[in-house]
């Protein structure tokens, strides 16, 4: 793991922004004034939450994320974890530390689908082309998955993530009893974010192998 301002250099974004003109920011430089605070009513955070304001204020947002568990005890981490990027870890002049409490808190998965009440993606894509089926977020047992989803749907989206890692094989954590008993998707679904059953995914495909893989997935989501 890294500093965000170091991860984003090692992965070249600053020299992408400056070949492709777009305006790269630093969650973690942020001033006080560019934190929205929302109350811990109705969550299992004990002093609610901050996100982080140009995420607010965007006309539309892109959700992408990748393909992999994780072992400090979100279990998987997909495009409902993937908000917790935009939630701040400390607000200057705010010594709590929201990562911290988040991260020792039993109920983790339930915070995690908590935040993404405050705002909606426009689209969800995950980056399945490598996933890791054992370990995470940043190191793990890594395999070809060759995929790629997208869905304006968290809920749904995860859901067909989490049938693609017990296909491939993954920990007993994730693979462990109906997908939507798993805690992020069921406090999701619970809160009206998304899909509450595989009934109501459906999967779109436009080529051979495709909708072979579909084929594959569909019961694993059930």
């Amino acid at each position: 793991m890294a500093q965000t301002r170091s991860a984003m250099q090692q992965m070249r974004v600053f020299d992408l922004a400056a070949r492709y003109g777009f305006t790269p920011i630093v969650f973690d430089e942020l001033g006080q004034g560019d934190w929205q605070y929302f109350d811990a009513a109705g969550t299992n955070w004990s002093r609610g939450f901050a996100i982080a304001r140009p995420v607010l204020d965007a006309d539309a947002i892109l959700n992408v994320c990748c393909l992999k568990t994780h072992r400090f005890g979100g279990h998987f981490t997909l495009a409902l974890k993937n908000t917790i990027g935009m939630v701040a870890r400390y607000v200057p002049g705010d010594g709590h530390d929201y990562m911290r409490e988040l991260h020792r808190s039993n109920n983790q998965r339930l915070m995690i689908a908590e935040v993404n009440r405050t705002y909606r993606p426009t689209l969800n894509l995950i980056d399945g082309v490598e996933a890791f089926v054992g370990g995470g977020p940043e190191q793990g047992e890594r395999v070809r998955a060759n995929v790629m989803l997208a869905s304006s749907d968290r809920i749904a989206i995860d859901a067909v993530g989490i049938a693609i890692l017990r296909m491939l094989g993954t920990t007993s954590e994730v693979s462990s009893g109906s997908i939507w008993s798993q805690a992020q998707i069921r406090r999701a679904a619970d809160l009206g974010l998304g899909a509450i059953s595989a009934e109501q995914i459906e999967l779109v495909t436009d080529d051979e192998n495709s909708a072979q893989l579909a084929q594959k997935v569909r019961p694993f989501l059930t």
